[in-house]
């Protein structure tokens, strides 16, 4: 959307002298390991103040702002008013689960599985205690296999029925969607 390509990408990167650097892993599709980042930066600040007052250390707090506006930049042309995202994940037994309760805490967007989510007339729902709430922009953070089983595994009760109609007509932004082969026909 909106000629952003690749909103959310993780690099792992190593140094192995002053001048030369190599890219471990590049991922655009479900990228973590930001919230670990985040919290060691805390950590540290607070054990090593002095070094952080002497050296020329950038702030990597402002991350969950920059992803939020990010994801709020590539919200589809019709989203009413301020878009809502939400991060999409399986839930508590996933490995990252963590990151995404973090992530989704941080940037103040909703944390939701599958079963949070609905599809109606190509527009995704968000089910709240105050009624459905549209959802334009998903931070997914599981693999496609369990983002729609109409598209993907008609034999699964996994996923959100609709999903990929909706984005394919323009109603929500699967934000890292780029390289998976969903938009396809």
């Amino acid at each position: 959307p909106h000629d952003i390509y690749v909103p959310i990408a993780g690099i792992d990167i190593v140094r192995v002298d002053a001048d030369t650097f190599y890219v471990l892993e590049d991922n655009a599709r479900t990228p973590s390991g930001v919230s670990s980042m985040l919290e060691d930066r805390e950590i540290m600040m607070l054990l090593f103040p002095e070094l952080f007052s002497r050296m020329k250390v950038a702030p990597v707090d402002i991350y969950p702002d920059e992803l939020l506006a990010t994801l709020a930049s590539i919200a589809p042309a019709n989203a009413p008013g301020v878009p809502t995202a939400a991060l999409l994940t399986p839930g508590p037994y996933n490995s990252a689960y963590y990151e995404h309760s973090f992530l989704a805490d941080r940037l103040g967007i909703e944390l939701v599985e599958s079963t949070d989510l609905f599809v109606d007339n190509e527009v995704v729902y968000m089910r709240t205690t105050q009624g459905p709430q549209r959802v334009d922009v998903i931070y997914r953070r599981l693999d496609d296999d369990f983002l729609d089983p109409l598209a993907f595994r008609p034999d699964s009760a996994l996923g959100v029925p609709g999903l990929i109609a909706a984005y394919r007509a323009g109603n929500v932004t699967l934000a890292n969607a780029v390289g998976t082969g969903i938009a396809d026909d």
